[in-house]
């Protein structure tokens, strides 16, 4: 018997059409969010999230891609546009999993399920912040982790406080950070998500964010979208990595 998880969101985004359309179907624009995932822009082609197959293209409305796995899995992301009146857009997005094979302990499907949900959150917020801040700006995404799992919550506590995080900050809060790697003095970020699980910071020219791997006994990590015209991959990730396993608790 098929056993089934979808996710649903629906919101409304501060972009035409054609904007949401280049940030969600595009490699450019899943730089600037979400993570590198390049689009062979047609029915049948390619997207490098997984194995992944695109089955739905029709721009700039509805973009669709379907990742297929050994033991009868599939999983499908699914993006529909609509424009509103006063020039923004609704996006409805959804991702579909379908597991026809045996569901044994190692998929560890609720665990899954949860990530799921709270990940599409967290970078559907994402979206909304790089269309309303960065939208059309060249990106580079840098991504670091911990090398080893963790299922204590007080390490994510630490990366917290090295952050300069006060345990009564609440979205909206404005700090300093030192970025690893630049040279001279802190950068203003703002405080964009906060909860147990992530942490959002926005500043001049970046997304910065940081997940929680205790929750699902993963290993804490960070993936950074950076704006800035000097901004460099490997540069960024070795210094994040760096800063990463310093703030171990």
């Amino acid at each position: 018997m098929a056993r089934e998880f979808e996710v649903r969101r629906e919101q409304d985004l501060p972009a035409t059409p054609e904007q949401v359309w280049d940030a969600v179907a595009t490699g450019a624009g899943n730089l600037g969010w979400l993570y590198p995932m390049e689009v062979e822009p047609r029915v049948g082609g390619k997207a490098t999230r997984g194995d992944s197959t695109v089955v739905a293209w029709e721009p700039p409305r509805h973009f669709a891609v379907r990742a297929t796995q050994d033991g009868g899995f599939s999983n499908t992301l699914t993006y529909r546009i609509e424009p509103a009146d006063d020039g923004t857009s609704r996006l409805r997005m959804g991702i579909h999993w379908v597991h026809t094979g045996v569901v044994d302990d190692t998929w560890r499907w609720d665990a899954k399920s949860d990530a799921a949900e709270k990940h599409v959150d967290f970078y559907q917020h994402g979206l909304a912040e790089y269309l309303r801040h960065f939208a059309g700006r060249p990106a580079v995404y840098a991504r670091a982790q911990r090398p080893g799992p963790t299922d204590d919550p007080a390490d994510f506590a630490a990366l917290r406080r090295h952050l300069g995080l006060p345990e009564d900050a609440v979205v909206g809060d404005r700090l300093p950070l030192r970025v690893p790697g630049r040279d001279g003095g802190p950068e203003e970020v703002v405080v964009d998500w906060l909860s147990t699980d992530f942490v959002g910071l926005r500043g001049p020219d970046a997304l910065y964010r940081f997940f929680n791997g205790s929750t699902w006994n993963v290993p804490i990590w960070l993936g950074h979208h950076l704006f800035a015209e000097d901004a460099d991959e490997q540069t960024a990730a070795k210094a994040w990595t760096a800063w990463l396993n310093d703030t171990r608790a």
